[in-house]
């Protein structure tokens, strides 16, 4: 099945189509004039290598979902747009709360995220990451592989980084403010949401502002299973941005970022989880807060001066009232970080160009767990504890015209970073550790559409102070050893494991080489048509990955007339044998191909990818990582320009998944289809409306792409209605 699947994204990206990454920017000149267009070849990653450049150039993977990508889908979370991403999963269930990112294999603490460039370290077993609303986006990149040589620890993965909208990507050229109201309804869940924006700009230009407002309110979710889902939620997002620029040679800029979501689920609301003991029903309060400042100094005229001093504080703090107890618990991760770094370009003639970047980063995160039913208040596995960081990188992109004289340019991009890291909690040892992340990335263009590249990378992800720092209560089970208080017919007596501390934890480590091709042609089969296709194939060696280890003593589980002679007792603690801790124990390999392409025309868009993957434990052969089945998305529809319409439609092919361990969590293929139909007037006393009609799972497949038995949500109908003025 794999070999069928890759032999069809071969032909998709070749014959029909697209590619992902090539969706289109936002022209910011003519608002109006943006919203039917669907994509061009200069789409700019800004994350990728610290400056703007072509998606298409840069010597590995990375896509860029615009915004109007992300309206087409009409998402009500993050985890909506992400099949648009090769080799990129959202994780977790179809609750909102408890969705996490997988990229290449990787999750949890080895995928980075950001938030307009601050840092979001709130990690948690099943709180979810994505505190942000997607009507607050105008892009989603990811990057993919790993990029510590830029970001430091936590990037083994790769980066997701979210960008908010701006006053320019909502004003066109003679507008000075503008407004936009908008609300929907999807079926699935009962959800409705309702959202304003606000931009403005002073006449000269020097200050602009912009403001959103979006509330959405849903119900349990109706799963292909013919199951329901208890889901109640309800979220308030907002954003606040400023720009002011005093100067033609300064720019300096402030947002706030927030986010607030009340929810009633079980205590752990990944999968298919219901409430029951052990998984208690809770009051879930999230409070998010990223508040991020800006200065860019760039003097006119000069080459060797462009720099950006960032810095932001996050808070998001995780409330769980529990709805049959009085037991109320919190975790808390404030993060507050600043990093510099500059441009200098150098240009030597016709045969050669080179930018180099180069600064620093220091972050502190601080996290604080709060439980009132114990002693101390303090929450088990959540330790109070402080990590601090300190980062220095440089980068070099050297373009090459005619290299020893052949045809086109040869760009050379290596880079290095050192990092050192320090965790510290009350009552314990700190630790402290540091890393050195090299990169180098080439990439070759003989012609203007033809690209080859490749790339080798060492990433580091330290270990953090949840790791560290485990303590407390972990879970509690039945001893069977020994007669319950009441008796051989009562209830059983229950003995406690317990996290324990490992200081000795060292950072997971991975070295990662890429290879692979391009294309992006234009005026291919009418005037004004583009294709971009991109694919790699990718192998990581990651080593010293950090797990869980979980060890209970065997005589806990045997009655009194089976324990052996001198059986170890059944007890609570380590004295026992009755804990949890992490360590550092598996190497692994993993390797895949991922394909994405577009293909763009005034009558017909097609943006498809593909994606396979394969993780193994380097000395068990065992199956590791967060692996996912292969598989082939295609995103297809007919425009029709004098209609301000288009039509299209979305199908997900994913192969029988059985690189699992145990036989009974291999899943099964699935085929699930979308469609959906956008009308935009650009014109008449309807210009600025947009509504978005669509059905996602048509025919209300039953399918798991979380673990083996979790359905997705099924037939889901969807409308959309907005509407914007320019003044």
């Amino acid at each position: 099945m794999r070999q069928i699947l890759m032999g069809c994204a071969a032909l998709t990206a070749l014959g029909t189509a697209s590619m992902a990454t090539a969706v289109a920017q936002d022209s910011g000149g003519d608002a109006d004039a943006a919203a039917i267009e669907i994509a061009s070849l200069d789409v700019i990653t800004i994350f990728a290598t610290r400056n703007p450049i072509e998606a298409f150039d840069y010597p590995g993977q990375v896509t860029v979902i615009d915004k109007d990508v992300i309206d087409d889908f009409n998402p009500s979370g993050i985890a909506d747009i992400f099949d648009a991403v090769p080799g990129a999963n959202i994780g977790g269930g179809p609750r909102r709360a408890g969705q996490t990112p997988d990229v290449r294999g990787l999750s949890g603490e080895g995928v980075l995220v950001l938030f307009d460039g601050a840092r979001q370290s709130f990690l948690s077993g099943h709180d979810g990451r994505f505190f942000v609303d997607p009507d607050l986006l105008q892009a989603v990149e990811v990057v993919r592989g790993p990029t510590s040589a830029l970001y430091g620890s936590g990037a083994l993965g790769g980066v997701i980084a979210l960008r908010t909208v701006t006053a320019e990507d909502l004003l066109a050229d003679d507008e000075t403010a503008s407004v936009k109201v908008g609300a929907g309804f999807q079926s699935v869940n009962d959800e409705w949401r309702i959202s304003s924006t606000g931009a403005w700009r002073s006449a000269d230009n020097r200050v602009d502002v912009v403001g959103n407002f979006t509330l959405r309110n849903s119900d349990d979710i109706d799963l292909g299973s013919g199951l329901t889902l208890p889901a109640e939620d309800e979220l308030l997002s907002s954003l606040l941005k400023a720009t002011v620029r005093p100067t033609s040679d300064v720019t300096v800029s402030a947002s706030w970022i927030r986010f607030g979501g009340d929810s009633v689920d079980p205590n752990n609301p990944q999968g298919n989880n219901l409430a029951g003991p052990g998984n208690g029903e809770v009051f879930r309060d999230i409070d998010g807060n990223t508040i991020q400042g800006t200065i860019n100094y760039a003097p006119t005229g000069s080459n060797l001066i462009n720099a950006n001093l960032v810095g932001y504080y996050t808070r998001n703090i995780v409330e769980e009232d529990e709805v049959d107890t009085t037991r109320l618990i919190s975790r808390e991760v404030e993060t507050i970080g600043v990093s510099l770094d500059n441009r200098s370009r150098f240009s030597f003639g016709s045969a050669a160009e080179l930018t180099l970047t180069y600064g620093g980063e220091y972050y502190r995160d601080e996290q604080v767990g709060l439980d009132n039913t114990t002693v101390d208040g303090t929450r088990g596995g959540v330790p109070d504890a402080t990590g601090k960081f300190y980062g220095l990188f440089a980068q070099a992109e050297l373009a090459l015209s005619n290299p020893l004289g052949a045809p086109g340019v040869l760009t050379i991009v290596p880079g290095v970073r050192w990092d050192k890291f320090e965790n510290e909690a009350p009552g314990a040892a700190s630790t402290d550790d540091e890393a050195t992340s090299p990169k180098i990335g080439v990439s070759y263009k003989p012609i203007e559409e033809l690209i080859f590249f490749g790339n080798w990378a060492e990433a580091f992800r330290a270990p953090s102070f949840n790791e560290i720092y485990a303590d407390g209560v972990h879970f509690q089970i039945p001893n069977l050893s020994v007669p319950g208080p009441l008796g051989p017919f009562g209830p059983p007596a229950f003995v406690t494991n317990f996290f324990i501390p490992n200081p000795d934890l060292v950072p997971e480590e991975s070295q990662t080489w890429e290879v692979g091709a391009g294309i992006a042609l234009a005026n291919l089969f009418f005037d004004g048509d583009t294709l971009t296709a991109k694919g790699s194939y990718y192998q990581s060696d990651v080593t010293n990955l950090i797990d869980l280890e979980v060890n209970i003593p065997f005589t806990c589980f045997l009655t009194p007339g089976m324990l052996p002679p001198f059986a170890p007792p059944c007890g609570s603690g380590e004295a026992f044998g009755n804990f949890s801790r992490n360590v550092n124990v598996t190497n692994a390999e993993i390797d895949g191909v991922e394909v994405e392409a577009y293909y763009d025309s005034d009558y017909f868009y097609t943006r498809a990818n593909f994606a396979t993957i394969d993780g193994r434990d380097v000395d068990t052969g065992d199956f590791v990582g967060a692996l996912a089945p292969s598989t082939v998305f295609v995103d297809a529809g007919i425009k029709w320009p004098a209609a301000d319409m288009r039509l299209g439609g979305r199908v997900t092919i994913a192969a029988d998944f059985d690189e699992v361990n145990d036989p009974t969590l291999a899943r099964d293929s699935f085929t699930v289809g979308d469609v959906y139909l956008v009308w935009e007037p650009m014109r008449g006393p309807l210009n600025g409306l947009r509504i978005d009609l669509g059905v996602d799972n048509v025919a209300d497949t039953d399918y798991a792409v979380v673990a083996a038995g979790v359905s997705q949500p099924g037939r889901n109908v969807k409308a959309a209605v907005s509407w914007r003025r320019g003044f």
